[in-house]
């Protein structure tokens, strides 16, 4: 019965965030209508998923969060430098292929979306047998490096969460 009422749990609970977030104030009737989208939109949508991804460790997600909030901060900060300090000569922007362990799509997509949110690099394209990611870097001294950054600082956590 749970399962029918809630086909997509994780989902319902991120929309009665989400627009508890968009509505920005509390009131009792914004709770109510958030708790039925909660409960609309993943009953409708659920025949179209037939293969939910699995979380094998959802506790995780909160330190990946904490993790990608603040190293969103942190490139804000080294964007803004390179904007402001760096003249255009010295930048060394490259586009660079992330070979991907991940095989969970669900997984692959919170990993191109973790690297588009972080300023400064923006994934562009998966390859069509979903091993690589490629990811241009506004400035990239080091390539080696960056992907070094991103397997070990999201992939691999990333890894522990859906696979």
């Amino acid at each position: 019965m749970i399962r029918r009422l809630f086909p997509h749990p994780y989902l319902s609970a991120v929309l009665v965030v989400v627009w508890m977030l968009l509505v920005n104030r509390f009131a009792w009737g914004s709770l109510v209508f958030a708790i039925i989208l909660s409960i609309a939109i993943p009953a409708m949508t659920s025949p179209y998923w037939p293969d939910r991804a699995r979380l094998r460790h959802p506790g995780k997600i909160l330190a990946y969060v904490l993790l990608v909030l603040r190293d969103i901060i942190t490139a804000n900060i080294q964007v803004a430098m390179i904007v402001l300090f760096k003249p255009n000569r010295l930048l060394q922007p490259a586009w660079i292929t992330v070979p991907l362990d991940l095989r969970s799509p669900e997984a692959i997509t919170v990993l191109a979306g973790t690297i588009t949110l972080t300023p400064g690099t923006v994934s562009a394209d998966l390859s069509q047998d979903g091993h690589a990611l490629l990811v241009h870097c506004l400035h990239a001294p080091d390539p080696a490096s960056v992907i070094d950054d991103i397997k070990s600082r999201y992939e691999a956590r990333l890894k522990e969460i859906f696979e």
